[in-house]
C-alpha cells in the first residue's frame, strides 16, 4: 500500500487537474457495463486491485505529467493526482503511469484540433475509440460522492494534441491506405458474420417412395389387415389426431381361403340383421320394448 502525503479528505470538490501523457489504453466512447464490467472487475480483483462495481469509462496514460497551474505552488488537488502515478513493473520504459476509472453515465468530452489549423479545438463526435500513443491531456474534476466524506475524481475531458487516430481492431490504418492513394468514403466498420445456427433453415424436399404408381404409406383396407413378418417392412400410416393401436400380427392366409371364409360369415349373418351377430334390438326406434343392443348401454 503506497503512502500518500495528501489524502482524499483533504482535497476540495469542484477543482480541475490537468495531466498529460501518451494514451496507453482507453474506453471513452461507451460505458463499460454488463458482462464486460463483470469480466473487468474479475481481472482487477485477480491483480490485487479494487473492483469498480459500476458502469464507467477508463483511461490510462504513460509518461504522465501533471500540468501545474503554478509549478512553484502546486495545489493540493494537483499533488493528490501526482502522487497517484505509478510505475509499471512489466513495462518500466513507460515511465510514470496514471489510470482513472470514471464512474457515471456521462461520457467525457473529447476535443480534437480543428481542421482550420487556428489552434482551436472541435468536439469529436465520431463515437470511435482513440488510438494508443496519442498525445493527450486528461482533465480531471474533483467531486464529493453522496454519503461519503472523501472526494473522488471524474474524467471530464480528453484533449488530443495532434491529428486524431482511432483504435482499429485488427483492421488497416486509414492513413496508411491514404498514403497509397486509397481513400474510403465514410468509416469502414467490420461486418459480423451470421452463425450457421442463426441462419434460416433451407426447405428440404421430402422424398416420397412410389411403387407401382402408388405413393407410400397408404391406408390399409379395414377388411384385410396387413400381416407383419420379419421379411416384410412395416408401412407407417399418416399421422392423425388420434393414433390407433397397431393391429396384432396375424399369419398369412391364402387369398382363396380368406374369400371363402368371408362368404361363409356373410351368409351366416345375412338373416341376423346385425354386424356383430346379435338379434335386432326392439325399442322405441324399432317397434316396442326396452331391449338394447348387446354390449351398449344407453342412459336416459
Amino acid at each position: 500500500m503506497a503512502n500518500y502525503s495528501i489524502s482524499a479528505s483533504q482535497i476540495t470538490e469542484g477543482k480541475n487537474v490537468f495531466i498529460r501523457g501518451k494514451l496507453g489504453f482507453a474506453v471513452l466512447a461507451r460505458l463499460i457495463e454488463g458482462a464486460e464490467l463483470v469480466a473487468s472487475d474479475q481481472r482487477k480483483t485477480k491483480n490485487g486491485m479494487n473492483p469498480v462495481g459500476k458502469p464507467h469509462t477508463t483511461a490510462t496514460i504513460i509518461h504522465a505529467e501533471v500540468q501545474f497551474a503554478d509549478p512553484n505552488n502546486p495545489t493540493l488537488e494537483e499533488q493528490f493526482v501526482a502522487e497517484r502515478r505509478y510505475d509499471s513493473p512489466k513495462r518500466p520504459e513507460t515511465g510514470p503511469n496514471y489510470s482513472i476509472d470514471s464512474k457515471g453515465s456521462t461520457l467525457p468530452v473529447i476535443a480534437i484540433p480543428s481542421p482550420k489549423g487556428d489552434g482551436t479545438y472541435d468536439q469529436d463526435e465520431s463515437g470511435r475509440e482513440l488510438a494508443q500513443g496519442l498525445d493527450v491531456t486528461l482533465v480531471l474534476r474533483t467531486y464529493k460522492p453522496k454519503n461519503f466524506n472523501n472526494r473522488g475524481l471524474a474524467l471530464e475531458q480528453v484533449i488530443v494534441h495532434e491529428t486524431p487516430r482511432y483504435y482499429n481492431a485488427g483492421g488497416i490504418d486509414q492513413a496508411e491506405l491514404a498514403a497509397r492513394g486509397i481513400v474510403l468514403n465514410g468509416t469502414p466498420r467490420p461486418v459480423q458474420a451470421t452463425p450457421a445456427s442463426a441462419a434460416p433453415a433451407a426447405a428440404v424436399p421430402v422424398a416420397t417412395e412410389v411403387e407401382d404408381g402408388l405413393s407410400f404409406p397408404a391406408p390399409q383396407p379395414a377388411s384385410a389387415p396387413v400381416a407383419v413378418t420379419a421379411q416384410s417392412p412395416v408401412q407407417t400410416a399418416p399421422a392423425t389426431d388420434a393414433v390407433a393401436p397397431a393391429p396384432a400380427p396375424v399369419q398369412q392366409v391364402p387369398l382363396e381361403e380368406k374369400l371363402a371364409r368371408l362368404e361363409a360369415e356373410n351368409a351366416s349373418l345375412k338373416d341376423a340383421g346385425s354386424a356383430v351377430g346379435s338379434p335386432v334390438a326392439t325399442g322405441p326406434w324399432n317397434g316396442s320394448g326396452s331391449a338394447q343392443q348387446a354390449g351398449i348401454t344407453y342412459q336416459g
